[in-house]
This record gives C-alpha cells, sequence and structure tokens, in this order.
C-alpha cells in the first residue's frame, strides 16, 4: 500500500539526511550553544507552512527556553493563505518584521523556506545579518536551485545563509505518484525539517551540560511541577521572547 510506501520514503530521507547533513548540523549547533552561553536568544522566523517550525521550537515541552517564534500575522494560512503568499515575495516587508523584534547582536536568526526564492525570507536573513546576527538557513537545494529568485538581488536564501541545512526535498516538496494521477503529493519537508530541527536542540542541550553551562528548559504544564517551573522562565525572558 502507499502509505507504507511513504514510511520507506521518509525513513530513507532521514538517514541520508542524519549522514549527509551531519556536518552543517554541527555547525548549526556550535553556533546556537555559542549564542546561549553569551545569553543569546534563537529568533526562529518562516512564511505560511513554515510559521510551523517557529510554533514547534517555541514554548516547547522539553525544548530550550531561549527560542523566539517570529510569527507576522500577514505572513499567516489565517486568515487567508493567499494573502500570505501574497505577503512573503513582497520586498522591504521583512526589515519592519525584524526592527519590531528585540535582537542583539549575539543572537542567532533561523529561517526556513523550502523553496528559498521569496523575497521575505531572503530579506530577512540580509536584515538580520545587518544586525550582527549568524544566519541558519532550512530549506531544499533540489528546489531552490531549481527555480528563479523573487528577490532583485536574484539570490536565493542558500546564498545568505551561514549555515545551510538541506531538508533532501524534491523540486515541489511533493514525493509520490499513483497511476491515474499527473500530480505529485505527499509533501516531506515538515516532517524532516521538524527532525532536523529538533536533533539539533537535542545536541545543543547535550553540548551546553558538556560545557559546564545548565540550559534553560521547558517542563510540560501538564506535569504537577511545570508551571512554576516555566513562569520563572516566562518572567526572565518576557521582554525578549515576542509571544511570551
Amino acid at each position: 500500500m502507499l502509505y507504507k510506501q511513504f514510511f520507506g520514503n521518509i525513513e530513507k530521507m532521514l538517514r541520508q539526511v542524519s549522514e549527509v547533513e551531519e556536518e552543517n548540523i554541527i555547525q548549526a549547533v556550535q553556533i546556537i550553544k555559542e549564542s546561549i552561553k553569551e545569553d543569546g536568544v534563537l529568533h526562529v522566523f518562516g512564511c505560511g507552512h513554515s510559521q510551523m517550525y517557529a510554533m514547534e521550537l517555541f514554548y516547547r515541552a522539553g525544548g530550550l527556553v531561549p527560542v523566539n517564534a517570529v510569527l507576522a500575522p500577514s505572513l499567516s494560512l489565517e486568515p487567508s493563505a493567499p494573502i500570505s503568499t501574497f505577503s512573503e515575495r513582497q520586498e522591504g516587508l521583512a526589515k519592519v518584521i525584524l526592527d519590531k523584534e528585540n535582537v542583539h547582536s549575539q543572537d542567532v536568526m533561523l529561517i526556513v523556506s523550502t523553496s528559498g526564492r521569496n523575497a521575505v525570507p531572503i530579506e530577512m536573513a540580509i536584515e538580520a545579518k545587518k544586525k550582527g546576527m549568524k544566519v541558519i538557513a532550512l530549506t531544499s537545494l533540489a528546489f531552490s536551485k531549481e527555480v528563479e529568485s523573487r528577490h532583485h538581488s536574484n539570490e536565493k536564501l542558500f546564498e545568505k545563509a551561514d549555515v545551510v541545512l538541506d531538508n533532501h526535498g524534491e523540486p515541489g516538496d511533493a514525493i509520490m505518484r499513483t497511476e491515474g494521477l499527473e500530480s505529485k503529493f505527499g509533501s516531506t519537508s515538515s516532517i524532516i525539517g521538524f527532525t532536523i530541527l529538533q536533533s539539533i536542540i537535542v545536541q545543543v542541550i547535550e553540548d551546553l551540560v558538556k560545557d559546564g553551562v545548565e540550559p534553560p528548559i521547558y517542563v510540560s504544564s501538564n506535569l504537577d511541577k511545570g508551571d512554576q517551573i516555566n513562569k520563572e522562565f516566562i518572567q526572565k525572558y518576557r521582554d525578549r521572547l515576542t509571544c511570551l
């Protein structure tokens, strides 16, 4: 059955990413680890469905506390997906969004865009670097290299980043086919991308502990002790994490 084939394809992609992207993952880990040691924050940004990556890492039980979800309403699928698609192509918007965030030069900007072609993610990388931040991109190099840039520089997101994490997705993101249907289906970017990012957080936490630093980690609010622990983190970071 096709669903089993999809599982198999995802497992194969995960193994490939684990092996091929090891150097890039370790580079991303080092950048984020050093930032946190300097009291920095990891800002996570994406447009449309890529906003889910910010939601995945922010305020997550078992996750790092100093993670800021940069969630611009104009780029959200709600209230209108077509407006989000239109907005992510507008030059100048990224600067307006970033200027509203409390960022510092020791912070890190993680930008997710599977195609890497639209103006807002590209300009977010540019604006973050202007503020002294390191930029990590999560994208599909195969997808990005097949399409034209929608930014006046004619460059893509991967060309603006300090570290590039390739989700090894196909152009168009979908990987499955069935007889009698022309369109491909079954997207991979979120499954692979979430795993990449969570693996980075796991390694950052281990490396911080090895360096003698106790990383701030959210505890599930559904555990009896969770609310009190998280309350202390919220009080400490609320001026730096927008959604707190």
